[in-house]
């Protein structure tokens, strides 16, 4: 399903990048870098109107040829990026945001564990098994 999810601290240097293939990584690396100037012009468009409780899924960043980069951000500002092939026209919104919530919910499991320091780079096993099941729905 996902063929790219990243991880970006609230300095916007990666955490975590994970791609499905090892080719075009470099690739990807580059879409997530240059994601990460729509989400914040979504934050801060959104923080204007001070009376909306902000949502944490940002929805469809951009679109490219091959691929379709969606965004979501946490209370703490940490962004996750998740890029899916544009050909995949049977994915929903609400899939998109299962996805997240899954995301989500393996990263703040991650935050609980006492020995992880907050803004390193993420090299948690059951982490990376959320993250690669995503990418094998």
């Amino acid at each position: 399903m996902a063929v790219c999810v990243a991880v970006i601290a609230k300095e916007n240097y990666p955490l975590y990048i994970k791609a499905s293939t090892a080719d075009n990584e470099l690739k990807f690396y580059y879409t997530v870098h240059s994601s990460l100037d729509v989400i914040e012009e979504k934050i801060n468009s959104a923080g204007k109107n001070a009376n909306d409780q902000r949502e944490l899924y940002l929805g469809l960043l951009y679109p490219t040829e091959d691929y379709k980069v969606y965004g979501y951000v946490t209370n703490t500002k940490i962004k996750f990026v998740i890029v899916v092939e544009s050909s995949n026209t049977t994915l929903r919104d609400t899939e998109i945001r299962s996805m997240f919530r899954k995301l989500h919910q393996g990263y703040v499991d991650m935050l609980c564990n006492p020995f992880y320091i907050p803004g390193e780079s993420v090299s948690s096993k059951s982490f990376s098994e959320t993250v690669i099941s995503m990418m094998q729905q």
